[in-house]
């Protein structure tokens, strides 16, 4: 037992490097959330330089989460590390497909595969709000786009077929993805409607001017 006391300095000098490493990338993360969240804003309101510069500042963070965490892979696949991720992958695909860019892969966005793919499935939510700002002017082929990039996003959701262990509980995402898209659909098919009513009164009250 004469060993006891240099094993047990050598253990809390492990744990205490552990802990030192937890807690930085702790406040790493909540910066990085709330850079996407900034990010996501900005896409919404149209002002992109803003939104190209906190995903900047949201990569360079991931970068540091990754040299912090180099040496402890079960800190940087804990939940709250990827779930900061999840919102950085979600704030760069929401502001690609917003603007009608490509979209970006996994591996272009620096995360895995299941951070992405819950990622992309947040992103339907944002779209819808997007789809609701369009259509608090009228209804719009944009609006119809974005419709089917959910449609889309969906589609290939519904595929995964794995456990949540493997996809980090991406089944009951897709489900709540399901009823953004439907709800989305019919207030796009509302707002259509409105659209061909308002343009038919349009026309005929033309025609009686016109007769008059």
């Amino acid at each position: 037992m004469d060993n006891l006391e240099p094993i047990i300095e050598q253990v809390r000098a492990g744990f205490e490097a552990r802990n030192k490493a937890r807690d930085e990338a702790l406040a790493v993360c909540r910066v990085l959330t709330r850079h996407c969240a900034h990010a996501i804003r900005a896409v919404h309101r149209q002002d992109q330089a803003e939104a190209d510069q906190h995903l900047h500042e949201a990569g360079a963070l991931i970068a540091r989460l990754r040299e912090t965490l180099a040496a402890y892979d079960d800190l940087y696949y804990a939940g709250y590390t990827q779930d900061a991720l999840k919102e950085y992958a979600e704030a760069t695909i929401t502001s690609a497909l917003i603007r009608n860019n490509p979209l970006p892969s996994p591996s272009e966005v620096g995360v895995e595969d299941a951070t992405w793919l819950n990622g992309l499935a947040e992103v339907t939510g944002e779209l819808r709000r997007r789809c609701m700002d369009i259509l608090r002017q009228g209804y719009s082929s944009e609006a119809e786009r974005l419709l089917t990039c959910m449609d889309d996003i969906y589609s290939v959701l519904v595929t995964i077929d794995y456990p949540d262990a493997i996809t980090n509980g991406l089944r009951r995402h897709t489900d709540l993805v399901r009823g953004i898209v439907e709800r989305t659909r019919a207030d796009l098919t509302i707002s259509q409607r409105e659209m061909h009513l308002q343009r038919s009164l349009e026309d005929l009250t033309r025609r009686l001017d016109n007769e008059s």
